[in-house]
C-alpha cells in the first residue's frame, strides 16, 4: 500500500479501536481516547514505545496534577492565578513547538485549564478529570500499537510535517496560543461542564493557529468549524439506524478513514492538512459529547446547537485574536525599524 493509504487506515483503525475501549470500559470521557488517537495519527509517526509510553503518562500524571493545586489559589486569588495560568499555557504551547512534544504540551495545556475548571465545582470532578484525560491517552496509544504492525511506515518514510513557523517566531506565537486559550477558559469558570468540549476546542485551535497566518486563518478556522459540524450532523442520523456501539464505531471507522485520507494526500483536496485535522478534531468534540447527553437523557439538539455556537464563537474569537495581535506585531515592528533609522541617519550626522 502506498505510504498515505496506511497512515489513513492506521489513522481509522487506531480511532475506531479507541472509541469502542473507552466507550464500552465506561471511561468518565469516553470520547476524549478517539481525539487523542486522532490527534496522535496525524502526525503519520510510529506510535510511542512502552518506556515512551510510561515517561508520557508519568510526565501527564504531573502536568494534569497542577490543576489540583490551582484550585485553591483560583478560590484564594483569582487574579493572580490567572496569571500562572498564561505562563502555563505559554510554556505548553512552547513545549509543543520548540521541543516537538506535542502529546506533552496538550496535557500541560489540560492541566492547567480543563483539571483547575472541573475542580471549581468539585475537588472529586477534578480527580476523576485526571482519570478520564490519562486514561484516555493510555488507550490512544494502546491503539496505536495494536493496529501499527498492520500499517507501518516505511524505514525512510517522513512524518507529516504542518507549516512550522521559524524558530524567531515561536515565542511570539506561543504568546499568541495564550491569549487564544484564556478567554474561553476564563468562561469555563463560570460553568465548567458547558465549557468542558470548548477549551479542548480552544487547546486544539491555539495548537492550530501556531501552523497558520493571519490570512490563512480568515479561511480555514470558520470554514473547517461549520464543514465538522455538517459531519456531526450527518454521523449522527446515520448512528439512529441502530444506536449501539458497534455502529457508532463502524461509522467513526468510515469518516476517519475519509478525513485521514484527506489529510495524508491519499484522496486529493483543495484544502490544508490543517483543515481536516480540525475537521476531524471537531467532530468528535461534537459527536462525542452529544452521545453522552443521548445516554443522559438530556435534550441532544439543543445542547448540541448551544455547543456548535460556542464552537462558531471561539473560532471568531480567534480569528480576531489572530488578525489584530499580527497587525499590532505588524505595526510595533515597523516602528521599529523607523526608529532604528533615523537613529543611524542621526549617528551620521
Amino acid at each position: 500500500m502506498p505510504i498515505a493509504a496506511r497512515r489513513t487506515a492506521r489513522a481509522a483503525g487506531a480511532v475506531a479501536l479507541a472509541l469502542t475501549i473507552s466507550y464500552s470500559s465506561g471511561f468518565p470521557i469516553p470520547y476524549l481516547a478517539p481525539f487523542l488517537a486522532f490527534n496522535l495519527a496525524a502526525s503519520g509517526a510510529p506510535p510511542p514505545g512502552l518506556k515512551a509510553l510510561i515517561a508520557l503518562t508519568i510526565a501527564a500524571g504531573a502536568t494534569l496534577g497542577i490543576g489540583l493545586v490551582m484550585i485553591p489559589m483560583l478560590l484564594n486569588y483569582p487574579i493572580s492565578a490567572v496569571l500562572i495560568i498564561l505562563v502555563g499555557l505559554y510554556l505548553s504551547s512552547i513545549v509543543s513547538l520548540k521541543i516537538g512534544q506535542e502529546q506533552i504540551g496538550l496535557t500541560l495545556a489540560i492541566g492547567f485549564t480543563m483539571i483547575p475548571a472541573q475542580g471549581m465545582v468539585s475537588y472529586d470532578l477534578g480527580v476523576i478529570a485526571i482519570q478520564g484525560t490519562l486514561l484516555a491517552l493510555s488507550v490512544a496509544v494502546i491503539a496505536h500499537w495494536i493496529i501499527y504492525p498492520l500499517f507501518p511506515e516505511d524505514q525512510n518514510s517522513t512524518q507529516v510535517q504542518a507549516n512550522k513557523a521559524p524558530a524567531a517566531d515561536m515565542h511570539w506565537i506561543a504568546v499568541r496560543s495564550s491569549l487564544i486559550v484564556i478567554v474561553p477558559v476564563m468562561f469555563a469558570f463560570t460553568n465548567p461542564s458547558l465549557f468542558f468540549a470548548t477549551i479542548l476546542k480552544s487547546l486544539m485551535l491555539a495548537q492550530q493557529s501556531s501552523q497558520l497566518d493571519a490570512r490563512a486563518a480568515r479561511r480555514e478556522l470558520l470554514s473547517s468549524n461549520f464543514a465538522a459540524g455538517c459531519c456531526a450532523i450527518a454521523l449522527w442520523l446515520l448512528l439512529q439506524i441502530s444506536p449501539n456501539i458497534w455502529f457508532f464505531a463502524l461509522w467513526m471507522l468510515l469518516f476517519s478513514g475519509y478525513c485521514g485520507a484527506k489529510l495524508f494526500g491519499a484522496l486529493p483536496s483543495l484544502f490544508s492538512a490543517s483543515f481536516w485535522l480540525n475537521v476531524g478534531a471537531t467532530v468528535f468534540l461534537l459527536l462525542g459529547p452529544a452521545v453522552q447527553d443521548s445516554a443522559n437523557g438530556s435534550d441532544v439538539y439543543s445542547a448540541f446547537l448551544l455547543r456548535f455556537s460556542l464552537f462558531v464563537g471561539v473560532c471568531l474569537y480567534a480569528l480576531v485574536a489572530v488578525v489584530t495581535l499580527e497587525k499590532l506585531r505588524s505595526y510595533l515592528s515597523a516602528r521599529r525599524v523607523r526608529a532604528t533609522q533615523g537613529l543611524n541617519t542621526t549617528r551620521g550626522f
